[in-house]
């Protein structure tokens, strides 16, 4: 029996969900499906990877030492499957603003593939608030954004959704709401909710719950996702937000689970966006190229084998 990368992400669902059934959900197969390949993989390892229960399964020493290598090699694996096709011949200066949200858990990682397939082109990076980038977009301060493209507001701005990030309920590990198998934002309006205010996320967070018209029981405002991470690993509140900031794991080593809503909460987008009627420059295509090649070609490729 060998390893196999389907192993590694049925493993990692089920290391991040804290449940083989939601995993299966996730991935879009059968609970048996990923429970055999576990299996298989503690059988080649000869160790056990999780400890189970009827609340769900939860890491062993062995099993949170092997996520992190599972982590590194489905990140090289995905990043050989999607190579951007290029000659890497572009060069020039470019100036990319990006939000708090977009620098802290999407851009470094891209940013070091920029450097390495075009090491002519000379990226200067700040970090600003939605208002600002668009000011400095339509000023010609900066040549180009990585932002939430649902919070821009600017006649003169233009956006490519990139990146779709679903979001969802965040929960500590064993809340009596993570054994319900429907939930919606009613069943939750009166837990404490700890509301995150970074990137306007608060605002995003009251369209869905305004759709609805229901208000969270508010117990905190913050602007730290580490913050609400804590807050909710520890038991003092619940929260919901996108998968892009999700890490199964608190600072203090303590687990949080995460559920899908029945309720329509709208994913967080996050995409390029430029001046309109601007004169892209070389470093310009070749920086929309790579983005377009790394999210927006895999996608259609997906949607044409469906």
């Amino acid at each position: 029996m060998s390893l196999t990368i389907r192993q590694l992400r049925y493993f990692v669902a089920a290391a991040e969900m804290g449940q083989v059934s939601q995993a299966a959900i996730h991935l879009n197969i059968s609970q048996s499906a990923v429970t055999t390949a576990i299996r298989d993989l503690e059988t080649l390892l000869g160790v056990e990877l999780f400890v189970r229960s009827s609340q769900g399964v939860n890491l062993t020493d062995r099993g949170r030492h092997f996520l992190n290598h599972a982590y590194q090699v489905l990140r090289s694996v995905d990043e050989a499957l999607n190579l951007p096709h290029t000659d890497g011949v572009a060069n020039g200066r470019i100036r990319i603003a990006a939000s708090y949200t977009v620098q802290g858990y999407f851009l470094p990682y891209h940013l070091q593939r920029l450097s390495h397939w075009y090491p002519d082109i000379s990226i200067e990076l700040f970090e600003y608030e939605r208002s600002i980038i668009e000011n400095q977009l339509a000023d010609g301060s900066i040549d180009m954004a990585i932002v939430l493209t649902d919070n821009l507001t600017h006649a003169d701005i233009v956006s490519e959704k990139l990146v779709a990030s679903e979001r969802r309920l965040w929960l500590p590990s064993n809340h009596p709401l993570g054994f319900k198998k429907r939930l919606s934002l009613g069943d939750i309006e009166k837990e404490p909710f700890i509301m995150l205010t970074v990137d306007e996320a608060d605002k995003s967070a009251m369209r869905y719950w305004g759709h609805k018209g229901l208000e969270p029981n508010v117990i905190l405002r913050t602007s730290s996702v580490e913050s609400v991470r804590s807050m909710v690993a520890n038991g003092l509140g619940i929260s919901i937000l996108s998968d892009l900031v999700y890490r199964p794991w608190s600072l203090e080593g303590k687990r949080i689970d995460t559920r899908s809503l029945d309720d329509e909460v709208h994913p967080m987008s996050l995409g390029l966006a430029w001046r309109k009627e601007t004169t892209f420059t070389p470093a310009m295509f070749a920086i929309r190229d790579y983005f377009k090649q790394a999210f927006l070609i895999p996608q259609q490729n997906i949607s044409k084998r469906l």
